[in-house]
């Protein structure tokens, strides 16, 4: 297994990891149903986006790095505004464990696993073998996820839905982060664009 793929695969959990802690401190109860169902969930998505990004190959990928960012920043401000506007609205029920949503559910786990999708098209182009990434991206996403949901379940106790005001905004930092990431290395690279690239 390459150095490549152990340390690419470690990175593409980090986002997921983050997003668990947020996710565990809006938990009630015992966490292993929750961080069970976000580790699962997260892990199986960081596992085959990027075995399908290796395979759209060299003429789909650059025109995929294009949007994959924004797609990610537009999912987590999706969820994390979400729970923002339940905290405002006020009430005295307790911050939304998004583990107990399937769409929600999937809506994280999508928007943590693009970049392994542009990753992995990375590696069809260098013509690295994309199984290694795959199998430490999703080994390692699922164990982080569940250890984050732990952690966040633990930091978060006692503190109520004052943590579903704190959990959306750091959902939307990570997209911002995101964004803001990919946006800069475009601009150094200088191949930033209003207009995806053309696929023919």
């Amino acid at each position: 297994m390459s150095w490549a793929a152990v340390v690419s695969g470690c990175s593409l959990a980090m986002d997921a990891f983050a997003m668990s802690i947020c996710v565990g401190a809006c938990t009630v109860g015992s966490p292993w149903r929750p961080a069970s169902r976000l580790g699962l969930a997260c892990g199986t998505f960081q596992f085959f986006m990027p075995l399908l990004g290796w395979k759209l190959g060299m003429a789909s990928a650059r025109w995929f790095s294009f949007w994959d960012h924004w797609l990610a920043f537009g999912l987590l401000a999706f969820v994390g505004g979400g729970m923002v506007c339940d905290f405002l609205r006020g009430g005295e029920e307790e911050c939304r464990d998004v583990t107990r949503s399937l769409r929600l559910l999937l809506t994280v786990a999508l928007a943590t696993s693009i970049d392994a999708l542009a990753v992995g098209a990375g590696f069809g182009l260098t013509r690295l073998p994309v199984m290694p990434l795959a199998a430490v991206a999703g080994g390692v996403t699922a164990g982080a996820c569940a250890a984050g949901t732990w952690l966040g379940r633990t930091a978060g106790a006692g503190l109520g839905r004052k943590m579903e005001l704190l959990g959306g905004v750091l959902l939307i930092l990570i997209g911002l982060n995101i964004l803001a990431t990919h946006l800069m290395e475009e601009w150094r690279m200088g191949t930033a664009s209003v207009l995806p690239p053309s696929l023919g």
